[in-house]
């Protein structure tokens, strides 16, 4: 059967992936939701889904179907900017529908402790899509990671994490620049790496932030198996020369004790996978999510250190 999903945050530009994962999954989309109508993509998907750009209607709407066995709406996928999921989360839980997220899930871990208190109260369940846990590569690199650490639990790993994605400069302008609605770089680019790198090598015990500004964060994390030294941009300048040359706007890489891991393609149908994962009862709750959001929160309200030792090199 069918599962019925309303999408919230529709013009947005991830939102196309929720379609696509709505769809590859073999499901409906009855409705979206966007206060901005440029949202024609929505044909190439669901061409009779319901369109609304007020909340006050798109309310009205979920709650009438909440009463409609044909219509009543299973999910609620949220890939509004990141200061309204705690908001968007709250109504869809309330209209009984349970929740896919985008990530950050919320900015700051209180938020995401109330939220769990929501979840029980309406015995519904709040999920989130964390696809770097999905990747190949990453898939790999943990089953290494665990097979050294079975042999010896002590060990700690040397880690350089880069993530540059480049962003013109409508970045500014767009809630994605402020950073009380985006929560800042760490945030907004960086949180499925810090839960990438607590997945794979364990509890968080400290932090030092080098650089912090509106392009540019960076700063030294130790892990309970891992001390990492990490650099994430939106500037291009950063980029490295054999990227560039390749016409190319995004860097990940990973150094494991010296061993490159560059990981920049294989994320084309991670969101697909997460629904499939979600769908059948394997998603990842809000549990999962909240150790890398105490993370980037910390890293947002943390000062400059000034000793630089563990610093990244490209903020040497």
């Amino acid at each position: 059967m069918k599962l019925n999903f309303a999408l919230m945050g529709a013009s947005g530009y991830i939102a196309p992936r929720h379609m696509q994962a709505i769809k590859e999954t073999n499901n409906n989309l009855v409705a979206a939701y966007d206060p901005y109508d440029g949202i024609g993509i929505m044909d190439s998907y669901f061409p009779d889904a319901k369109y609304f750009n007020e909340l006050e209607r798109f309310d009205r709407f979920i709650d009438k179907s909440r009463n409609e066995k044909s219509n009543k709406i299973d999910y609620v996928s949220i890939a509004s900017p990141n200061y309204l999921h705690d908001s968007h989360i709250r109504f869809a839980l309330k209209n009984d529908c349970n929740v896919i997220c985008e990530k950050p899930l919320v900015l700051n871990p209180n938020n995401l402790h109330q939220l769990i208190k929501v979840q029980s109260e309406t015995k519904k369940k709040i999920y989130t899509i964390l696809q770097l846990r999905l990747h190949s590569q990453i898939i790999k690199l943990k089953k290494e990671i665990d097979l050294a650490l079975s042999k010896d639990p002590d060990k700690i790993f040397e880690i350089e994490l880069t993530y540059i994605t480049s962003r013109g400069p409508w970045y500014d302008m767009s809630w994605k620049g402020d950073i009380a609605k985006s929560g800042g770089i760490a945030s907004n680019i960086g949180i499925h790496f810090f839960d990438m790198l607590y997945w794979i090598f364990g509890d968080f015990k400290e932090n030092s932030t080098f650089l912090k500004t509106a392009h540019s964060n960076s700063g030294f994390l130790i892990l309970k198996n891992a001390r990492i030294k990490w650099f994430l941009s939106i500037d291009k300048r950063y980029l490295p020369m054999s990227v560039s040359l390749k016409n190319m706007t995004t860097y990940r890489s990973i150094r494991v004790d010296e061993k490159e891991l560059e990981f920049s393609k294989g994320f084309v149908d991670l969101h697909t996978e997460s629904y499939s994962k979600i769908i059948s009862g394997e998603g990842f709750g809000v549990e999962q999510a909240l150790p890398s959001i105490e993370i980037v929160s910390l890293i947002r309200n943390q000062s400059i250190s000034k000793n630089k030792f563990n610093a990244h090199p490209f903020v040497l």
